[in-house]
């Protein structure tokens, strides 16, 4: 079994990664990191280099989350998905068998985001995994 996160270095995917660590490091399971990175519509000349710009940051982000799991000794897998975030998350997900998914949230208000559909909100809708919501740190 695994623990996934979604992880996009925002201020509520920081506190995710955080408590991602601690629910791994509990039951001694993998922390298997996602960057969903859903490529642009295929018009337009610039899009190669901006589908390699989103795959870039979010390979980036993951470099630093996998240290911080590493300092924590929790053995780490990344993955960097062309689907949308929650998409991407509940394929890893199926594949790695997850205990859970942990993504943070932007602090919004539940009807915003059912409005603007948040990762966190579609992941409560169609996941089959557990899906803990971490709030942002006030």
């Amino acid at each position: 079994m695994s623990v996934v996160l979604g992880y996009d270095e925002s201020p509520g995917a920081a506190r995710a990664l955080r408590t991602a660590i601690e629910v791994a490091a509990a039951f001694r399971e993998k922390l298997v990191l996602v960057y969903g990175a859903a490529p642009p519509g295929p018009t337009g000349a610039e899009y190669r280099a901006h589908y390699e710009a989103i795959r870039q940051a979010g390979r980036a982000g993951l470099e630093r989350a996998v240290a911080s799991a590493e300092a924590a000794d929790v053995q780490t897998t990344v993955e960097v998905i062309d689907l949308s975030p929650a998409q991407a998350l509940i394929e890893a997900a199926s594949r790695h068998e997850a205990r859970v998914i942990v993504v943070g949230t932007w602090g919004e208000s539940p009807m915003r985001g059912a409005l603007l559909g948040s990762t966190p909100h579609k992941l409560l809708h169609l996941s089959t995994v557990p899906v803990l919501c971490v709030p942002t740190e006030v």
